[in-house]
């Protein structure tokens, strides 16, 4: 692979993506020309562009004649949500460009720092956006390439101050197509291995076993740490730490105090005892989040004030337990779960924090093999709402399945009110209902509804 300093030009095949626009930021940032394709507009491109990104929405080769790529010079970055026929791929090929996957441009850009990977079946976007916060208002800093939009820094591209020596990087390690075998870090987490992309994988075994290899990655004189109770750690053949609610765990919670949206509780880091901590963000599950990032932060060299200053500043993550509306008579929360142990979380979370409220919750189930894999689980989850909405599958990057359906699906769940809607009837239906606590679930385009969803609550009370 060629190196970063030869690159005059960078073109993104699926720029659009969190993980790609990242990179592509960080590109813009060091000065190279940065191009890309993506199948639609949306907020995200729309700031690229201002940036100084050029971004086009239509599969063309002709309109490569304008960008002049010369192979030698550009680097060419693509997104496994690339269907095989596109035809500007198809054109790259044929002529020869050199094509990289995402994980692999991040594997090369993390060789230049002391890098930290977040990795895990759910709760790697708000660990690594917490833990970048905590290293950022801290003496240490940090770089952040990042899975989400961070609500403190309005981005998924964290920069070091000029004055930063640390060289600290922390990465969203996805295990999705086994991208996260491209890094080999400093230190790391492990939060969850949930069975999930079965479509990758096939069988839990082998899902478990990548994080297994992924553990195995981290610097021999690095510092692991994995969540208590997990599966993998009695096959791991390196040194690791254990984090979690457990008093068995090296670093743990207790005393955990919720109080509605308001988060405080104890740590207890190999012994040493932080009392009164509070949270910037709500939910026990990032409680957990948090336990994990102040593991990493402290064995950085955090300070107590330092870190109890940050946790209690993190604002968290766009579109993770994120208030759209947040009023006496009407909240409205949007979150990305897309799994079923995420659903869970965040369903028995707001259930905790609002138990007078009648909860109202609109899903949009992500790929048909997910649909499949985790049908019974997606139901038990799903059946903790009062009222469920549900969306049709949104296909991503694949091709219907026979047999599965969101249907299917809502026959499944047990509760009495569920209604499958389309997108517009679901807009229509909730401002009708007028639920004084509202959830959005979901990973697809679910969140192209939060501007008329959140209009028509707004303007109904």
């Amino acid at each position: 692979m060629q190196s970063i300093s030869q690159i005059q030009k960078a073109y993104f095949l699926g720029i659009g993506g969190i993980g790609m626009s990242a990179i592509a930021r960080y590109f813009n940032h060091l000065g190279i020309q940065v191009f890309g394709y993506d199948k639609t507009p949306t907020p995200l491109t729309n700031q690229l562009i201002k940036e100084g990104i050029h971004i086009h929405f239509e599969d063309n080769p002709q309109l490569f004649s304008s960008l002049d790529l010369q192979g030698a010079h550009t680097m060419v970055v693509l997104t496994p949500a690339i269907p095989k026929d596109h035809q500007e791929w198809k054109w790259l090929q044929e002529n020869r460009f050199q094509i990289f996957k995402r994980s692999e441009v991040l594997g090369l850009l993390s060789k230049s720092f002391n890098t930290i990977g977040i990795a895990g079946t759910h709760g790697k976007t708000t660990t690594s956006t917490l833990l970048a916060h905590l290293l950022k208002q801290s003496h240490l800093d940090c770089a952040a390439f990042l899975g989400g939009i961070s609500v403190n820094y309005q981005n998924n591209l964290i920069l070091p101050e000029k004055s930063n020596t640390e060289g600290l990087l922390v990465v969203e390690a996805d295990e999705f197509d086994r991208s996260f075998l491209t890094l080999f870090p400093q230190m790391a987490v492990i939060t969850s291995t949930d069975a999930d992309h079965l479509d990758i994988y096939g069988e839990h075994d082998a899902f478990k076993s990548s994080f297994i290899a992924y553990a195995n990655q981290v610097h021999a004189n690095g510092t692991l740490f994995v969540k208590h109770g997990l599966e993998i750690t009695a096959a791991l053949d390196r040194p690791f730490f254990t984090y979690g609610f457990s008093p068995d765990a090296n670093v743990f919670a207790l005393n955990v105090r919720i109080n509605g949206d308001q988060n405080s509780f104890d740590l207890n880091y190999f012994g040493t005892e932080f009392k009164d901590l509070s949270l910037g963000i709500p939910g026990l599950h990032n409680i957990e989040n948090a336990i994990a990032a102040s593991a990493i932060a402290l064995k950085c060299g955090l300070t107590e004030l330092e870190l109890r200053h940050a946790l209690a500043s993190f604002k968290g993550v766009k579109r993770r337990f994120e208030y759209i509306i947040k009023q006496d008579n009407v909240i409205f929360i949007d979150d990305y779960a897309h799994h079923p142990e995420e659903i869970k979380a965040i369903l028995s979370s707001v259930k905790t924090m609002y138990p007078a409220h009648q909860m109202h919750v609109a899903f949009q189930p992500h790929l048909y093999s997910r649909t499949r894999d985790f049908m019974p689980e997606f139901a038990k989850a799903l059946s903790k709402a009062d009222q469920l909405y549900l969306l049709d599958i949104y296909p991503a990057r694949e091709l219907p399945i026979p047999g599965v359906s969101s249907q299917l699906l809502l026959d499944a769940v047990t509760i009495a009110h569920k209604q499958l809607l389309s997108k517009e009837a679901l807009v229509k239906q909730v401002v009708l209902n007028r639920p004084s606590l509202f959830v959005l679930l979901g990973a697809g385009d679910i969140d192209t509804l939060i501007e008329p969803i959140q209009k028509g609550l707004l303007a109904s009370v």
